[in-house]
C-alpha cells in the first residue's frame, strides 16, 4: 500500500466532502484504539476543525489514558483540533434504573453494551448538531462489510467512513505514518463496551489477521472444505458472522405498495 498517498487521498476525500456539505469540520469519539486515533489524526490533517470527544461509561483507566495520549498529541501538532469529555456514566446507570427488570443473561448484557454505544451517538450527534460537524465514522472494512462487529446506530450511527475501505493491518501502517502513541499502537482491540478486560478477538473467536484471510478466500468464492485445521475455524467463524450480520451491512428493507392498492 502507498501509504502516505493513501493519507493524502483520504484527507482530501474528507475535505471536499465537508466543503461541498458546507460543514464545518469533524466530531469524533476518541476511545484509546487504533482506528478512532487514525480516523481522527486524519480528520485533523484537513486543517478544518475537529473535535475530539471523550465519552466513558465505566471506562478501563488504560482505555481512557490511551484517549487522553492521543487527544494531546493532536492538539501539540494541529491548532484546529479541540476536544471534550461527556462522561456518560450516570446517564447509562439512570437508564439501567428506568428499564423495566429482566433476567440477567447474555442477551441482557449484549443490549446494554449496544446501548452504551448508541448513548455516545447521540452524544456525537448533539455536538455536531451544535457546531454544524460531521460526525466520521472510525469502522474498517473487516468490521463494517466483513463481520459486522459494530452496532446498529451505535458506533455504525455515522456521517461518513473515511477507513471502512481499509483493512485493520493497513490501518496500522496508517498508524505507523502518522506517528500515532505506541501505547495505541500496541494495545490489544477492543470495542470497551462490556466494563471488563475483553478483547475483539476474545468475542470474535479470531485475530484480525485471521479474519482478513478470511475474507479475502470469501471474496474469491472458496469454500470451507478447501481449508482444514485452524483455517477452516477462522473461515467458518468469518462466514457466520457475515451472513448473521447482513442486517447491518443492507439498506434498511422497505415495503413497496403495489400500485393497484394505493
Amino acid at each position: 500500500m502507498q501509504t502516505e498517498k493513501v493519507i493524502d487521498h483520504i484527507g482530501n476525500w474528507l475535505k471536499n466532502y465537508a466543503v461541498n456539505a458546507r460543514m464545518d469540520g469533524f466530531v469524533i469519539g476518541i476511545s484509546g484504539g487504533i482506528d478512532s486515533a487514525v480516523t481522527s489524526a486524519l480528520c485533523a490533517k484537513t486543517g478544518m476543525r475537529t473535535l475530539c470527544v471523550e465519552m466513558p461509561i465505566h471506562q478501563a483507566p488504560n482505555q481512557v489514558s490511551r484517549g487522553r495520549e492521543h487527544i494531546q498529541f493532536l492538539k501539540d501538532k494541529f491548532a484546529n483540533v479541540s476536544n471534550t469529555e461527556v462522561n456518560l456514566t450516570s446517564v447509562f446507570e439512570q437508564f439501567k434504573i428506568e428499564l423495566p427488570q429482566t433476567t440477567e443473561d447474555s442477551s441482557l448484557e449484549l443490549s446494554l453494551a449496544n446501548t452504551r454505544a448508541r448513548l455516545r451517538m447521540t452524544t456525537l450527534y448533539y455536538f455536531a448538531g451544535l457546531h454544524r460537524y460531521l460526525v466520521a465514522g472510525t469502522g474498517n472494512k473487516i468490521e463494517d462489510f466483513g463481520v459486522g462487529f459494530y452496532t446498529k446506530y451505535g458506533d455504525g450511527g455515522v456521517d461518513l467512513s473515511p477507513i471502512a475501505d481499509l483493512m485493520k493491518s493497513e490501518i496500522y501502517q496508517l498508524g505507523k505514518a502518522l506517528n500515532i502513541p505506541d501505547s495505541i499502537m500496541k494495545a490489544a482491540p477492543t470495542d470497551g463496551l462490556f466494563g471488563d478486560s475483553r478483547t475483539d478477538e476474545d468475542q470474535l473467536g479470531a485475530s484480525y489477521d485471521e479474519l482478513e484471510w478470511a475474507m479475502k478466500m470469501s471474496e474469491k468464492d472458496r469454500s470451507s472444505s478447501s481449508f482444514s485445521g485452524r483455517q477452516q475455524v477462522v473461515f467458518d467463524i468469518y462466514k457466520r458472522l457475515n451472513k448473521a450480520n447482513q442486517h447491518k451491512m443492507m439498506p434498511i428493507p422497505i415495503c413497496k405498495i403495489p400500485a393497484e392498492l394505493k
